[in-house]
């Protein structure tokens, strides 16, 4: 995956609208009760109506630049969720996020620290992250993995994989044939 270097002095109009236009709807949905049709109104525009079936996000949630999250369906994400999004975030299907969890897909050149360098982050299907979980740019998270609570993830993590710990480290597998299929 090729890593995209952003100037944040000399940003692209689309960008810093992009930007504008999601830091002000996190702001309304921070500040609306999350038990009522308009929160949820307000969610569904912050991810461009994209937000796959049956999905559930609890606020407070913070993303700069929410149009570039694609989250699947039946996706739970507790409150507290904050995402880094200029290098793109994909969520698929059946996953679960805990409380306070932080998504990372940039990081600051260490010699120029105007730019920012982006990976995308891929959360795949099944995925269980433990509360306080920090998930850094360009990791992809396998199928049915589950990612302990407080871990913080620095690179890839198998399919089927329990991770634990800062940085992240397999302690187990879980067995794949007693999940059961989505089909």
């Amino acid at each position: 995956m090729e890593e995209v270097r952003i100037d944040v002095l000399n940003q692209e109009p689309d960008r810093i609208e992009e930007a504008r236009r999601s830091s002000d709807l996190c702001f309304r949905i921070n500040h609306t009760n999350p038990t009522t049709p308009e929160c949820q109104e307000l969610i569904q525009e912050l991810f461009n109506h994209t937000l796959g079936e049956n999905t559930i996000i609890h606020p407070p949630i913070f993303t700069l630049l929410a149009d570039r999250v694609k989250i699947g369906k039946n996706v739970v994400i507790l409150n507290g969720f904050g995402c880094m999004s200029s290098g793109g975030l994909t969520i698929e299907d059946n996953t679960m996020i805990s409380l306070n969890c932080t998504i990372a897909t940039n990081n600051h050149d260490m010699y120029e620290r105007n730019i920012i360098t982006c990976k995308p982050v891929h959360i795949k299907k099944n995925v269980w992250i433990g509360v306080n979980v920090t998930i850094l740019p360009g990791v992809t998270i396998g199928e049915n993995a589950v990612v302990g609570a407080g871990a913080v993830v620095t690179k890839d993590v198998p399919d089927n994989a329990v991770v634990v710990g800062n940085p992240a480290k397999v302690i187990r597998y879980l067995d794949a044939e007693k999940f059961k299929s989505d089909k």
